[in-house]
């Protein structure tokens, strides 16, 4: 499996995760964390591995240059 890959299935998961607790944990009491802030921060880094690994795919690899 290639870099870039693993880096859109990893951040494609990661954003799906931090969305489902971000939308279902409203009601939901943790000690020290807020699970819906949890979330957003998931979605970010999700967000930033899908569009790391987007670029990792379409640059031109180092054999084409």
């Amino acid at each position: 499996m290639s870099k870039a890959t693993r880096n859109l299935l990893e951040g494609a998961g990661t954003l799906v995760v931090g969305l489902v607790l971000w939308l279902f944990t409203g009601d939901v009491e943790v000690p020290f964390v807020t699970l819906t802030k949890v979330g957003v921060v998931m979605m970010f880094v999700g967000g930033a591995l899908v569009l790391t690994g987007g670029y990792q795919a379409l640059r031109p690899s180092a054999e084409d240059r």
